[in-house]
């Protein structure tokens, strides 16, 4: 008989476990829901559609190397050949 407390008493934990962890991912799922909800917000504010979000990224990059470029090439020679 004690076996069967014992056994029961160890479901009854697992089970308080399984609870906790069931609760810890609700929030965790909540708080990413969340997030997600924040991120298309500003992507709307910045005017961009999140199936598009990869092509606006190579496009800033590429924008970003073309100013670079721009940047680099109106130094002074003198400088970038003393170095």
């Amino acid at each position: 008989m004690q076996q069967l407390e014992e056994k029961i008493k160890e479901i009854k934990t697992a089970l308080e476990k399984a609870k906790d962890l069931r609760y810890k991912a609700e929030a965790r799922l909540e708080q990413l829901e969340k997030q997600e909800e924040e991120i298309l917000q500003e992507l709307q504010e910045l005017g961009v559609e999140p199936s598009r979000l990869e092509e606006e990224i190579a496009r800033l990059e590429e924008e970003i190397e073309r100013h670079l470029q721009e940047a680099w090439e109106k130094l002074p020679q003198e400088l970038i050949q003393g170095s």
